[in-house]
């Protein structure tokens, strides 16, 4: 099969037994790859009401068939499971070395099914797949774990592993690849520690082929030769990383401070995009044949916060700095380089944090409960807490539950900032409404990177839309919404729709893998994908009231900025878009919309 590798390998952990089979044609063409492939083999195989962190769940390691070629940022994988963290069906996307190398060695996906009896690493050198004791590897951190198994295996090797935080199963754990990409959200790394591999190392010679090779390098060049002249891919994201937004989301009155209470903070110059690359910056890092280099080596050189490592990026800085109130740059990044070490998402780990400082406040948690003082802006507390939290350790042992677990404990279950039990990213949906529809509607809990409604209501990209009005917001969700799991499946990154659409990734993939798709049939992909993971989480036990947002956002009117007065109208869109998607009233796809799709 050309840009697929055009094999499966799945591991039983329970017998250590390993099998491959041949890649399913028809079902690739149906659902792309990465995302959508994995998507579909986890609705066919796992039960959706399976403990997420039992037996029967399933673990799954996706490329897409762009994963790996001369695409523009073709260097994604995707972790597929039933969520630690959320219930849902999780989906997290990492970038870096270890997607494309996947692919090399020989699989486009590797399943995990079953438990492990001890911990152990999976070992997979073109094609020869061995399962070998983790040892003294259990315990490390991810750096530490990535150097040991490149010096036992070879630095040619790459390397996905979890930390501490996994092997604990704090459920918002995260897989960390090539020691600083990480598979994030919705706790795949709980996952992985619950399945007891600590790792996989992955090295792979072979290659990968274009059906036309001629019209796919001319497809490549014209996408790189977008990014490259795009004000966003060109420009703002090379010089000063996804941070750049700080002060742009800042000054439109949505960066969520201090858990939400308002959407300015006023201290955000000092945690932005340009005082990163004025006090910390090292240089840029790029993944596989990504033109952009979002990513930032950092280093703060001198104090108690002193160390190095990569980011803080966007989401990270605010979830770290505005929404617990810390204004100090190197509390927030060292903060940031311990979740990396012990492999922990940053957002849910800071919204989690902001969720415990509001309830020390409002008086519902004590500093006996806590151990601590968690005032807003107490920036050592921060610092402490993340480490207390990946080795659940005190008070972070409650913390490592999650924000909406930790708030119904202390009897204020509206001060989680987020849905379906995971944790709000940097966006106040007060000042945006579709990004509140699409919170709402996010099939793997609060996310902004499965329909980035930002780009049409702030940066105005591809048009600009009102962001305080609802009028259009549904139908642009589930466009974004449809084309963004097409792309995820492809395999490269959400980044690129800066400056390149659906025509440019069509043409990538009909020249790279044969394939004679049309529009309509790359988007009813997308919609298949997207409509397959509601059918997931209905039969988990969500429902229409599930598609909410928190109390505050409703019904308490942002009280300044642009967005001042302002809640979300999600009662006026929410209708609107079940309508536009073929839905009955409750939310369910109705039989006519999943027979349309082939489902």
């Amino acid at each position: 099969m050309h840009a697929y590798a055009g094999k499966i390998l799945r591991i039983d952990l329970t017998r250590e037994a390993i099998h491959e089979e041949p890649l399913d044609r028809a079902a690739a063409r149906a659902f792309i790859g990465g995302r959508g492939l994995a998507t579909k083999l986890i609705h066919d195989e796992v039960n959706p009401k399976t403990d997420p962190l039992g037996a029967r769940n399933k673990l799954i390691l996706a490329t897409g068939p762009l994963t790996g070629t001369a695409a523009v940022t073709g260097g994604r994988f995707m972790a597929v499971t039933r969520g630690a963290l959320t219930g849902t069906i999780a989906c997290s996307n990492a970038g870096g070395d270890f997607g494309p190398e996947l692919k090399y060695a020989g699989f486009d996906l590797i399943v995990f099914e079953g438990v492990a009896k001890k911990p152990l690493v999976t070992v997979i050198d073109d094609g020869r797949v061995e399962l070998i004791p983790a040892g003294k590897l259990w315990g490390q951190t991810t750096s530490d774990t990535d150097d040991a198994l490149h010096e036992q295996l070879g630095h040619d090797f790459k390397v996905a592993c979890i930390g501490p935080a996994g092997e604990r199963l704090v459920r918002f754990a995260c897989i960390v690849n090539d020691k600083n990409r990480a598979a994030g959200r919705s706790g795949v790394g709980a996952v992985m520690g619950s399945k007891k591999v600590k790792a996989i190392a992955v090295r792979g010679t072979g290659g990968i082929t274009a059906a036309d090779p001629k019209r796919f390098r001319a497809a490549c060049l014209d996408a790189l030769a977008k990014l490259k002249a795009g004000a966003v891919t060109g420009q703002g994201l090379p010089q000063f990383g996804t941070a750049v937004l700080v002060n742009v989301i800042n000054e439109c009155g949505l960066l969520p401070t201090r858990n939400f209470q308002v959407g300015h903070f006023e201290s955000a110059e000092a945690i932005s995009g340009e005082a990163i690359a004025k006090q910390i910056l090292v240089r840029n890092r790029a993944c596989v044949a990504c033109p952009i280099g979002c990513g930032r080596v950092t280093a703060v050189r001198d104090g108690k916060y002193a160390g190095a490592g990569e980011g803080p990026e966007f989401e990270t800085i605010w979830a770290l700095g505005a929404d617990c109130g810390v204004s100090d740059l190197a509390a927030a990044t060292k903060a940031n380089y311990i979740c990396n070490e012990l492999g922990m998402d940053t957002i849910t780990a800071g919204g989690t944090i902001a969720c415990a400082m509001e309830l020390y406040e409002q008086g519902a948690l004590s500093t006996q409960q806590a151990g601590c003082q968690l005032t807003f802006g107490n920036a050592a507390t921060l610092v402490n807490l993340v480490t207390k939290i990946g080795y659940r350790r005190g008070f972070g042992d409650t913390l490592a539950e999650g924000g909406a677990r930790l708030a119904q404990k202390f009897g204020r279950p509206d001060l989680f900032m987020g849905v379906k039990k995971q944790e709000f990213p940097a966006y106040d949906p007060r000042g945006a409404f579709g990004m509140g529809l699409q919170y709402a509607t996010s099939n793997r809990g609060a996310c902004h990177v499965r329909g980035y409604m930002v780009a049409p209501e702030i940066l105005g990209n591809p048009v600009k839309m009102d962001p305080l009005t609802s009028k259009g917001k549904a139908g642009m969700n589930i466009a974004f919404q449809n084309t963004t799991a097409a792309l995820d499946s492809s395999g490269i990154c959400l980044f690129s729709t800066f400056s390149i659409g659906a025509p440019e990734l069509l043409a990538m993939l009909k020249a790279a893998t044969g394939c004679d798709y049309d529009m309509d049939e790359l988007l009813l992909a997308g919609e298949r994908i997207w409509n397959l993971e509601r059918v997931f989480n209905l039969r988990a036990g969500f429902k229409r009231k599930d598609d909410t947002l928190p109390r505050r956002l409703l019904h308490t009117p942002m009280p300044a900025g642009p967005a001042q007065g302002k809640t979300v109208p999600l009662e006026e869109m929410l209708p609107e878009y079940y309508r536009l998607r073929g839905w009955d009233k409750e939310g369910r796809p109705t039989r006519k919309k999943l027979a349309a799709l082939g489902l």
